[in-house]
Parts: structure tokens; sequence; C-alpha cells
């Protein structure tokens, strides 16, 4: 049995007459008789029961008609599905990202992709710091990172997509709250809450780089995972935090966003595993380029 066989059955049932059916196969009727004939003898039973003037469907031709219709639907729907993942406009994209990017890139990126590519599944876990995004992506339990480099892992690829200028996070009526531009170097007394130490974020080193670079040892007060977090300590009054632009989006009450000076910035890239070419993931990431443009 093929499928051009239940192709051709459901065309004779549907029409009730096989130069009818024929005729809308654009093939001739003898050969359409013929394969209907075989088809039921595969079956061992009658599909059909013919007449001078019109076909009628048996009992088991009517319960065949139901099961072969299903068939062709789901054989049409599965050749489409293939289609459009071949084309990656389907798929299911899992995003990992840094904090500072899940409130200000991230959203904006979600919604894009639901509006030009809605038949993409689309999970993020967000609040992840770099070195656990490297592992999720070699692990295969997110596809695409939004993350601070360097990453030093051969088997993934990344891109550089902007560099976020830091400034510098202060609890609401701090004496540098009144400021609109601060040196790095005034922090020097301040005690700080900073992001996880221990090769666990690439902020840790990058501020305790600028502070040391800057002429001073911060005074690291609290150590957290967590952005969000990490502002919250703020607003508490448990010290300041140097911070990408970004996460001055991140509206917490009791905390004041200021600039700092001079050209300090830190990246933020895409990261995949090397030589990954789904094509919704390739696609996915001509859209977050058009963002960061």
């Amino acid at each position: 049995m093929e499928l051009r066989h239940l192709r051709y059955f459901v065309a004779v049932a549907e029409e009730r007459h096989f130069g009818r059916a024929a005729a809308r196969l654009h093939m001739a009727q003898p050969p359409l008789s013929q394969q209907i004939r075989q088809l039921e003898g595969e079956l061992g039973l009658e599909l059909l029961r013919r007449t001078t003037r019109r076909v009628e469907l048996t009992a088991a031709g009517e319960a065949y008609l139901v099961r072969a219709r299903q068939i062709i639907r789901a054989v049409s729907s599965a050749a489409g599905e293939a289609q459009r993942v071949a084309a990656g406009l389907q798929g299911r994209l899992v995003i990992g990202c840094v904090g500072s990017a899940t409130y200000s890139l991230l959203p904006q990126l979600v919604r894009t992709l639901r509006e030009e590519l809605p038949d993409i599944e689309v999970a993020v876990q967000g609040e992840m710091l770099a070195p656990d995004q490297a592992r999720a992506l070699v692990d295969g339990r997110i596809d695409l990172g939004l993350l601070r480099p360097p990453v030093d892992d051969d088997s993934l690829q990344v891109e550089v997509l902007r560099a976020d200028r830091l400034i510098v996070a202060v609890p609401d009526g701090h004496r540098l709250a009144a400021r609109r531009r601060v040196r790095l170097k005034e922090l020097a007394d301040e005690d700080f809450v900073i992001h996880a130490g221990g090769g666990r974020s690439v902020m840790h080193d990058t501020v305790l780089a600028r502070c040391r670079a800057a002429g001073f040892e911060p005074r690291v007060r609290h150590e957290v995972a967590e952005t969000s977090t990490l502002v919250t300590f703020v607003a508490a009054g448990l010290g300041i935090a140097v911070v990408p632009a970004p996460v001055a989006e991140l509206m917490v009450p009791g905390v004041a966003y200021r600039a700092l000076s001079g050209q300090a910035t830190v990246e933020l890239a895409a990261a995949t595993r090397a030589g990954d070419e789904a094509p919704h993931l390739q696609r996915a990431l001509a859209v977050l380029a058009g963002l960061v443009q």
C-alpha cells in the first residue's frame, strides 16, 4: 500500500464517481479503477459498491475514509512542519541572559521574536552569570546566551553585540546622589555590593580591576549572584555598586544611578555553540543583530 492509494480512494469516495474522480486526479479512469481494486485486494474487503450510475461506500469504506483522510492530513501537516523548521520559522529556542540585559535587551528581543517568528517557542532563563551560561550552552540546556565576555571555551562562538557604559548605583539620599557625574576614585571609602566572585561573574573581576586602576582596593561588604538582589541591597543602604548602564532600567525605589567619569565600559555578547547552524537560531540571531544596531 502506498499513500497514492489512499488519495485515489478518498477522491472516489468523495466524488462517488470514477470518472469525476479520475478527472480530479488528472489521470485516466481504467488505471484508477485498477488501483482501487488493488487496495481492496490488499485489505481483503470491499470498500466501494459500484453500480452503473454511481459508487457507494460500504460500512467498511465509510470507516476507512475517516482514517484515510486523517493520514493524508497528517502527512501534509508533517511536510509543512518540516518545511517551516528547515526555513527557521518553527522550533524551540532557550535563551540565557545576564541580569543587566534581562532588564533592557531581553524584553525587546522576546517581543520581536514573537511578532516576527510566532511559531518559534521562546523560553528564557534570566539572571544567569556568564560561566553558568557557558556551561548551559555546552550541556545543551540553552541555545543562546546573552553574557559578558570573555568566554574561555573553544566549543562556543561569541559575538560582541555592544559595549555598555559603567555607572554607579547609590542609595537615595547618599552624598553622591546629588551629583550628575562621579569619579571612580571618589568611591574609595564606600562599602561595595558586588557580583559574586570566585570566577562566577565577569562583573566581579571588572569592578575590582577598575577600582585598582583608580588606585584603591574596594571594600566589599556583600557579594550577590543576581543583579536584582544587588540593586535591592543598594536601596537598603548596604553599600554602593558599579553596574552596567542598562541596570538603570530596573527601577527600584531608593536607588539613584549616576554616570561615572571616563570611558569605562563592559561588553555584552551573544554566545552559541560553535557550528550550531539551526535555522531558527540563525533567524533569532538576525533579529538580535537588528535590535542592537
